[in-house]
């Protein structure tokens, strides 16, 4: 049944409210909002479709929408199966008034409270329907946020700041000491403070930190740009600005690497401190035909969420404005979920970052304090205070210098010290082998994955990273990624992203010239398989497992098209390559294929078109019998590496 908003006032009107101490709103409609201002008495609203307008907001008049959206979701509170729908215009929402919570976040800044005007909580059967409706957010904030939720739909609506919290600039001059930057004074108010360009929006002032150049036409990443452009992509003050006009800055500084006149420039500033959309220990949540045009840090980050679906959810520039960027860092992040995961008919470009990320979360061994009790340590920045485990929950032992699992415990109770620090109790003694220095990883939140039918167009760094022990299925995609298209990591001694594969399916996707046409850190081939193991000799058996990379096609301009390491069973078949002269060969591996301690490596029924740069497998640290080569199919060689 549909309550409209004659229904709601007339309810209203049965209650005795107090008249609220605040000014009156000027509008006819907010005018009725300030008399009935929160609901204290909410009115009774049976299962249905509300509209937005049912509590006093209308599109396009450029009010507060936090007041209405949070009466809106508190008539929905301890409903099923509710529609929220907001007729289609343009919403805006404010700091004023929004909700305030705290979260730890995954591979975010750990700064709080956070603002968040759209807070999904404690709620279930509850679709957001935007209706092709512009969200458009003012200040660091959240926008939307499920916390604790099931069978959540977010639908129809596209997101972006008037003021994003990332900017840009025209390149109008480049010399050999300097360069002229053109931006937008009113999208990105900016001040030149000391002889450095500083960036202001509506609550936050912020130094100009990173850049990232874009080619004007094409919008790629300029190949051997990467991160060095002006001589490095973090400026640290290496650098003098001079204000020569309300949107002119010229930038004195020498570098190898110089901006080519015509081209932007993605000017980073502010720290990744909050999400585009946070996925909270909820379960069930669909996200379908979503734009995130900007975003202050990671565009969906779902933690610690079980059953996460993607449909056509774009993290791209608003080409409307005229914009190269798009999100501040990742894509979509899944840090600790489980059930399965889908990203299906999605776009990724502008990002400062990788378009998806897949993995757990590694914790450090500090000390063993009985036979079935540690205290351990979340030793990334940007993964303190996580509830990282329940008990219940199946724990793996790692030892860190081989990175091999010892064994696998159950968790009785997990008990925090401090956002850093940790106590965990098992039910059983803990593998007398563990020991300070040692790694857990929660073995319970791992996803199967499915990624499908997406392109993943220029953005810093990589395409797709996985860390996940569970089903991964990556089809039917085209990459233009910046630097590796796929790389398959996991560790826990650097960023503490855990997760060995076990079963990855890598088939029909293809894989363009822009691919690898710049370095990062993991970038050894268009796909790379590159766990950080500080002493893979020590390792009783590789750390990956059964990864199929088959009938792909690659345009690859280099030489490297896949890279493993400690990876066993590994079947490299029916694909097809084929030489692209789009820009000029630089990569140091100079093989197509490169191999180090892996072991039951098949490579069999690929084609070579055009002048393939390399034909050949290079091995290192295994035996040759461990690679089974097919012939005709136009590899001339394996090359084993002999160490004297």
């Amino acid at each position: 049944m549909k309550v409209t908003g004659d229904d709601l006032r007339q309810s209203a009107r049965k209650k005795t409210m107090k008249k609220p101490q605040r000014p009156l709103c000027f509008s006819a409609i907010a005018c009725v909002c300030a008399l009935f201002p929160v609901f204290s008495v909410m009115p009774a609203v049976a299962a249905g479709t509300l509209s937005i307008s049912d509590f006093g907001l209308q599109p396009n008049t450029h009010e507060n929408a936090v007041p209405a959206v949070k009466r809106a979701l508190a008539a929905c509170a301890g409903k099923s199966d509710m529609v929220l729908v907001f007729p289609k215009g343009r919403y805006d929402f404010l700091a004023q008034d929004c909700p305030q919570k705290t979260y730890h976040e995954s591979n975010t800044t750990d700064t709080n409270p956070k603002h968040c005007p759209v807070l999904l909580e404690n709620l279930k059967g509850i679709t957001l329907d935007g209706s092709g409706s512009d969200f458009v957010f003012h200040g660091q904030m959240q926008p939307f946020t499920v916390d604790h939720s099931e069978k959540v739909h977010l639908q129809n609506v596209n997101v972006d700041w008037d003021i994003p919290l990332t900017a840009q600039g025209e390149v109008v001059d480049s010399q050999a000491d300097h360069i002229d930057l053109r931006i937008n004074p009113v999208e990105s108010p900016f001040a030149v403070e000391k002889e450095r360009l500083v960036f202001t929006g509506e609550d936050w002032k912020s130094p100009w930190m990173g850049v990232m150049e874009f080619d004007r036409d094409s919008h790629i990443i300029p190949p051997g740009t990467g991160d060095e452009t002006l001589g490095g992509g973090w400026m640290n003050g290496g650098y003098r600005a001079e204000k020569l006009g309300d949107d002119l800055v010229r930038i004195h500084k020498r570098a190898k690497n110089m901006p080519r006149k015509g081209n932007f420039l993605v000017l980073r500033h502010n720290e990744r401190i909050h999400s585009g959309i946070f996925l909270f220990h909820s379960k069930d949540v669909q996200v379908r035909n979503v734009n995130l045009y900007n975003t202050g840090g990671l565009g969906v980050l779902g933690q610690f969420t079980e059953n996460i679906d993607l449909d056509n959810t774009n993290v791209i520039p608003n080409a409307a404005k005229g914009r190269y960027l798009s999100g501040h860092d990742d894509g979509a992040h899944f840090s600790n979920c489980r059930g399965q995961v889908t990203v299906e008919n999605c776009r990724f470009a502008g990002l400062m970052d990788d378009p998806i990320n897949v993995h757990g979360t590694s914790v450090r061994i500090i000390e063993k304090r009985a036979d079935n009790r540690l205290l351990c340590r979340f030793m990334h920045a940007q993964s303190v205070g996580l509830e990282w485990g329940r008990p219940g929950e199946s724990i793996g032992f790692i030892e860190h210098e081989g990175m091999s699992t010892v064994g696998t415990g159950t968790l009785a109770a997990f008990t925090p010290s401090n956002l850093t620090d940790f106590e965990v109790t098992f039910t059983e003694p803990v593998p007398a082998e563990m020991k300070p220095g040692d790694a857990l990883e929660n073995l319970t939140w791992a996803p199967d994955v499915l990624l499908r039918g997406n392109h993943f167009d220029s953005c810093r760094a990589r395409g797709v990273l996985i860390s996940t022990p569970g089903k991964v299925v990556i089809e039917e995609n085209v990459f233009e990624s910046s630097g590796s298209a796929i790389l398959v990591a996991g560790d826990a001694n650097y960023w503490y992203e855990s997760g060995a594969v076990r079963d990855v399916l890598i088939r029909k996707n293809t894989f363009n010239s822009p691919c690898l046409a710049n370095l990062y850190q993991f970038c050894e081939a268009i796909v790379s398989i590159y766990p950080e193991i500080p002493k893979p000799d020590k390792a009783p058996r590789p750390f990956h497992r059964n990864i199929r990379v088959e009938e792909n096609t690659f345009h690859p301009f280099d030489y490297p098209v896949l890279f493993a390491l400690s990876t066993e069973g590994l079947t490299f078949s029916n694909n097809t390559i084929i030489r692209s002269k789009d820009y000029e060969r630089y990569h140091k591996n100079k093989y197509m294929i490169r191999l180090v301690g892996c072991k039951g490596v098949t490579i069999a029924g690929n084609i070579l078109q055009g002048d393939v740069l390399g034909r050949n497998v290079f091995i290192e640290k295994m035996d040759a019998s461990e690679v089974a080569v097919a012939e005709g199919q136009g590899i001339s060689q394996v090359i084993a590496l002999v160490v004297p």
